[in-house]
């Protein structure tokens, strides 16, 4: 239970518990002593249990991470109270029966509802607040809440999750308040960050996650591309390359720094070699993006029939019309992601070494079932035609520039295409997105860009 806490937090998880304990099994200790005097003070303690239990840690970075730790703090004392209240009562049980079963009756429901207090004051406070629980652990935990011990099994985990990040995003507000003044991203031209297919970035859910926080904590100024989620690489490129003059001519910036996603890079390559902006352009970084196109892209338009395109991109470009595109074009975008189809584009597409700097970034998937919906099973089908892969684009497709970066981590999970652009908002063990970002704009500023 007292996984890597610190001496103070120990001894007032400790305290808490034998407050909350004492409270729980109030009416037995006001049997043996009747004195009026201990209701009033056990609803203080009890009330000063739920209401300070994260009082340990004040200078938390964030009210949500307060309530976080608070929720923390409250599991880890059900979980000691209870434990300690069952074995009091099974003693109970051989001490007050069969002469005294009401006292008892009645101290297992005040204990009960003490401890159901406690409990849910955590569990609501970790649920509202974390990030890092996810769907599916907070859906295990309502399953098991009513079953003996595989409740216990599951708080436990949940627990660990949320001290990890509460720790890990405490540690991070540090590294940023100690290097604040030093402004490490803020780079000469501004970055321009541009999305992939099927996702957009002007309107709700943000598709960078939180990358765009972090990086403005470190003294970056962002733009984001604005364009559709689904078109042409040529359309694409159109919106883009007008957005980039847009920003040039408001800013005043004469060049951005482009950081491009998936599709992304395959848009901005394309504009800077046919829509005239790369006198804007100071560099060029594409994560994730198929250079050489999807072989299994081919595959699925071949097998697919006509009939069926037809209904998804007639659902897919009514439904994103509604949510605000102007032309979406679902089966342009499908197309264009084809080996066969960036094979015909090569001619078109800028490559590196003719004035912009330009550097690619790719990511693999170690095993498909650590990989996010749809990436867990579209990756062994990417495998087998494309290789080695992060779920969608295979790792020889990512290739470009004058410089080219591979990550993975150690073990089965590695990074898939959505975790690239922390799509999922997940703390990864061995590589944290959001500061791979900022030592990227980091590396854009030492360059003079």
């Amino acid at each position: 239970m007292n996984q890597n806490l610190k001496p103070a937090e120990k001894m007032y998880v400790l305290i808490l518990t034998l407050f909350v304990f004492a409270c729980a099994n109030y009416t037995i200790f006001y049997s043996s002593y009747k004195t009026p005097i201990l209701l009033p003070v056990f609803a203080a303690v009890f009330l000063f249990s739920n209401l300070f239990s994260g009082a340990v840690r004040r200078h938390l970075p964030s009210l949500r991470l307060k309530i976080c730790f608070h929720g923390l703090m409250c599991l880890r004392v059900f979980i000691l109270s209870s434990i300690f209240s069952i074995i009091f009562n099974l003693v109970l049980v051989f001490i007050l029966l069969p002469h005294d079963w009401g006292l008892w009756l009645i101290n297992l429901g005040v204990c009960i509802l003490a401890e159901n207090i406690i409990f849910f004051n955590g569990i609501i406070s970790v649920y509202c607040t974390s990030v890092q629980l996810g769907l599916k652990l907070r859906v295990i935990g309502l399953i098991c809440g009513l079953i003996p011990i595989a409740n216990f099994i599951v708080l436990l985990k949940i627990i660990k999750v949320v001290k990890a990040e509460v720790d890990f995003e405490t540690a991070k507000a540090e590294v940023n308040k100690k290097r604040k003044d030093e402004e490490i991203c803020k780079t000469k031209y501004p970055l321009l960050l541009v999305h992939g297919v099927f996702f957009r970035d002007f309107r709700f859910p943000n598709y960078w996650g939180r990358i765009p926080g972090e990086l403005i904590k470190n003294g970056a100024v962002i733009y984001y591309g604005n364009h559709q989620s689904a078109s042409s690489i040529e359309e694409s490129a159109r919106e883009l390359s007008q957005r980039i003059k847009e920003i040039v001519q408001k800013s005043g910036c004469k060049k951005v720094n482009i950081i491009a996603h998936s599709k992304g890079g395959l848009d901005c390559r394309y504009a800077l070699k046919q829509c005239g902006i790369s006198e804007n352009v100071a560099s060029l970084t594409t994560i994730n993006t198929p250079h050489h196109g999807c072989i299994f892209a081919d595959y699925l338009l071949g097998r697919v029939p006509v009939s069926t395109q037809k209904h998804i991109e007639a659902a897919y470009n009514s439904s994103m019309k509604r949510l605000g595109d102007s032309e979406p074009d679902f089966m342009a975008a499908v197309k264009d992601l084809t080996s066969s189809r960036v094979f015909e584009l090569e001619p078109k597409l800028y490559e590196a070494g003719s004035g912009v700097y330009c550097q690619s970034i790719g990511s693999r998937l170690n095993k498909a079932t650590h990989g996010k919906f749809p990436l867990n099973f579209t990756y062994p089908l990417v495998k087998y035609f494309d290789g080695a892969n992060d779920g969608l684009v295979s790792e020889s497709s990512m290739s470009w520039g004058e410089r080219f970066i591979f990550l993975t981590t150690n073990g089965k999970r590695g990074i898939p295409h959505g975790d690239m652009v922390d799509l999922n908002r997940e703390n990864i063990d061995g590589f944290d997105v959001r500061e791979f970002y900022v030592q990227l704009a980091a590396d854009l500023k030492q360059r003079g860009l």
